[in-house]
C-alpha cells in the first residue's frame, strides 16, 4: 500500500515538473530531468540543438526548451 503511494506521488510530482515550463534549471537540474551526462547537454548547446541563457554566467535551459529538444 505504502509503496502504490510513493509510486503514485512520484508521477503527480513528475506531471507537475512538465507543466511549469517557464521554470529555469540549472545543468546539474537539466541532467537530472533528463538522465543525461554533462557534456550530452553542453555538446547539444554548442551544436545549437539545445537553448540556453548564459547572461548569469552560468547554463539555464527553460523546462520548455529541454522538452522540446528531447522530443525533436
Amino acid at each position: 500500500m505504502d509503496l502504490r503511494i510513493f509510486e503514485l506521488l512520484k508521477e503527480i510530482q513528475s506531471i507537475v515538473l512538465r507543466k511549469s515550463s517557464n521554470k529555469w534549471l540549472t545543468i546539474k537540474q537539466t541532467c537530472e530531468y533528463t538522465s543525461l551526462s554533462h557534456s550530452t547537454i553542453r555538446r547539444a548547446v554548442n551544436i545549437g540543438a539545445l537553448k540556453a541563457s548564459k547572461t548569469t554566467g552560468k547554463l539555464l535551459f527553460k523546462v520548455s526548451s529541454v522538452d522540446r529538444w528531447l522530443n525533436g
